[in-house]
């Protein structure tokens, strides 16, 4: 389905399906799960129908579907810039030592 063509109404609409799909193959009545959630079944009710409701109501309810799987589409994965990893890389690189640099910290030796 293409969300971006959808109107914000058609997809609260569209969560609300998805809230009441898996609340009834989990054979739960209303009563049941908007006690589990902790919500009253108004509330429950306003978001199966597809009505504005908190996004924290959101949440409880579908912690109790046990449904938060979709939540890791909002994770951020690190990614550095490819100047950045250049930049990384330069300072990991081996550094040469002179002999200069070393005749200045070593004296010769007195043998």
């Amino acid at each position: 389905m293409d969300y971006h063509n959808l109107s914000d109404a058609a997809i609260l609409r569209q969560i609300g399906t998805f809230v009441k799909h898996h609340r009834i193959n989990q054979q739960k009545s209303q009563d049941q799960l908007s006690s589990d959630a902790g919500i009253s079944r108004s509330t429950l009710s306003l978001l199966e129908r597809g009505e504005k409701v908190n996004l924290i109501t959101l949440i409880q309810v579908l912690r109790v579907l046990d449904q938060l799987d979709w939540l890791a589409e909002f994770e951020l994965s690190q990614t550095i810039s490819p100047i950045e990893y250049i930049k990384l890389q330069k300072k990991h690189e081996r550094q040469r030592v002179r002999n200069s640099d070393r005749a200045a910290e070593n004296p010769p030796s007195e043998w």
